[in-house]
């Protein structure tokens, strides 16, 4: 399989180099720079060799946090020729003390300066000697910041000086003014960190970056390294109709026009009207080659009597594979398979430990597919992160619904249903589905709410309508914020729109008596029930 990628040249954008020492949020760093227009990417400091950075050629570098403790044998260190460069280095957390340690600093373990959670750093009165990295931060009085540190800085390293303290950081703000070097204790990338962003915004206007990394320029060097890597071969892409996938084939069809055909599968899953909007959209929106794979029988009767999550998440997954190379084989001659990888998958398919993983995760690469027909990849959002790619959607014109959309499951309502699978259950979901979604958007809260549905329960329960009694389900509402789907937490609906909402569902889907409202958070619990 060939892995190959019609992505830009990073090259022709100034580029940031962020070495992961394993910290949880590393991926935060990378997503403030991405804010700031400034391109940079994330590379285990293991990957970080002498010779990559002579390629890779950064206008500056930020070390990040990790879990490991600076004393310890084999801990890990970035190359000594990062300090060599002669450009800004930022260094975070672990990545303040890994610095000091290597330029002739002491770290020591905790003896009673550890901090975790919210604290509070004391500028000293020469802030104003930072050259502006500080600027908009208080000069005087205290800052909130987010301190996740056990060790700590005991004696700074020849040539720096300190510019901020906290209780038990004495060293929470320090420089080498003359080299460009800075570092902080706590995590500015973070948003416990109120005022972070203005300091990388700080760091990346003296580092020189002029905010090259704009999604006008993104696409114009996408188109142009899609069709120099395609050719004139065609190129089949699956297409679910979420964000990523849809960004990719549109943008894959300004590219290469009908050498592109969609394959959008029909599981019998979906959500009230998604294959139809979908279909629509792309066949007479975009006017674009689309195989509408009508397969839910196929789907449905293989679900039959199946309650077990993992067994339906494996049976869609083959029958996916099986319904896909038996429709694009009526393209006939396909070389290339396209696919919505992002930059988060690409991290994600990187061992921190142990370097490059040998297969990128099985949903990344449509269950295995290319090794099966022999295809090669097109990947045109494998640098960019979520929003970027929603930036990237607008500015190829898609409509704001598309755009927009909360995330959905691959096995679709099939893990919505907890227990066993029947058409009648999926009916009654789809309904109470539908008209959640509809009070959410007619609150007005659809876009502040990162992903909501309805779980149809495995249980019946007694109710009374008018003066019959009934028996029918219950079901759960689900609705989260996040940022990225790592983390989540329940939204916080008024009791006014849960109760009017229960009594719409009640009223409007036959089936259900009884309506719920999950308020658990990731962690302990997912964000989907199964």
């Amino acid at each position: 399989m060939d892995h190959a990628a019609a992505t830009p040249d990073p090259a022709l954008h100034q580029r940031l180099l962020i070495v992961d020492f394993g910290s949880q949020v590393t991926q935060l760093i990378a997503r403030r720079l991405r804010e700031l227009n400034v391109y940079c990417e994330i590379h285990p400091f293991q990957n970080v060799t002498r010779d990559f950075l002579s390629d890779f050629a950064p206008r500056a570098v930020i070390l990040s946090g990790g879990p490991a403790s600076v004393p310890d044998d084999g801990s890990p260190r970035p190359p000594a020729e990062i300090f060599d460069l002669g450009v800004p280095v930022l260094g975070i957390c672990y990545g303040q003390q890994v610095m000091q340690h290597m330029l002739g600093g002491e770290v020591k373990r905790g003896e009673g300066t550890a901090e975790f959670g919210r604290a509070y750093v004391t500028p000293k009165a020469k802030l104003e000697l930072l050259e502006g990295w500080f600027d908009g931060l208080e000069a005087t009085g205290r800052e909130q910041v987010w301190m996740s540190h056990g060790d700590h800085v005991s004696r700074l390293a020849p040539g720096f000086e300190v510019y901020g303290t906290s209780p038990n950081a004495p060293y929470a703000i320090t420089a080498d003014t003359e080299r460009h070097f800075y570092a902080v204790q706590f995590h500015p990338e973070v948003h416990h960190t109120p005022k972070g962003a203005r300091l990388y915004e700080n760091f990346v206007r003296l580092a020189g970056f002029s905010g090259d990394w704009t999604m006008g320029a993104y696409r114009e060097q996408a188109i142009a390294a899609i069709r120099e890597q395609v050719g004139d071969a065609k190129v089949i892409c699956g297409l679910s109709g979420g964000v990523d996938s849809s960004v990719a084939a549109v943008l894959i069809h300004e590219a290469i026009g009908d050498q592109l055909t969609c394959v959008f599968v029909d599981h019998g899953l979906l959500r009230q009207g998604e294959a139809e909007e979908v279909v629509t959209m792309f066949r007479d929106h975009y006017n674009m080659p689309l195989i509408h794979a009508d397969e839910q029988d196929l789907f449905l009767s293989a679900l039959e009597g199946v309650s077990d999550p993992e067994t339906k998440r494996k049976t869609i997954g083959r029958l996916f594979i099986d319904v896909f190379q038996k429709h694009a084989g009526e393209v006939g001659g396909a070389e290339f398979l396209a696919q919505g990888t992002l930059y988060p998958d690409v991290i994600e398919s990187v061992s921190f430990s142990g370097g490059p993983s040998v297969t990128i995760k099985s949903h990344h690469n449509v269950g295995g597919l290319p090794e099966k027909m022999g295809l090669k990849l097109v990947e045109p959002l494998r640098e960019l992160f979520k929003d970027e790619v929603r930036a990237l959607g607008r500015e190829l014109g898609l409509p704001r619904s598309f755009i927009g959309r909360h995330p959905f499951p691959g096995p679709g309502l099939a893990i919505r249903c907890p227990g066993e699978i029947t058409r009648e259950k999926l009916a009654i979901l789809r309904k109470a589905d539908a008209v959640y979604i509809d009070q959410i958007r007619r609150h007005g809260l659809y876009d502040e709410i990162w992903q909501a549905f309805v779980a149809i329960l495995p249980v019946r329960t007694v109710g009374v309508m008018g003066d019959g009694r009934t028996y029918d389900y219950a079901c759960a509402l689900r609705a989260v914020t996040s940022v990225d789907g790592m983390t989540a937490d329940y939204y916080p609906f008024t009791h006014e729109f849960l109760g009017e909402t229960a009594t719409r569902i009640i009223n409007e889907v036959k089936g259900i008596n009884r309506v719920t409202y999950d308020i658990t958070s990731k962690p302990p619990g997912t964000i989907e029930w199964e």
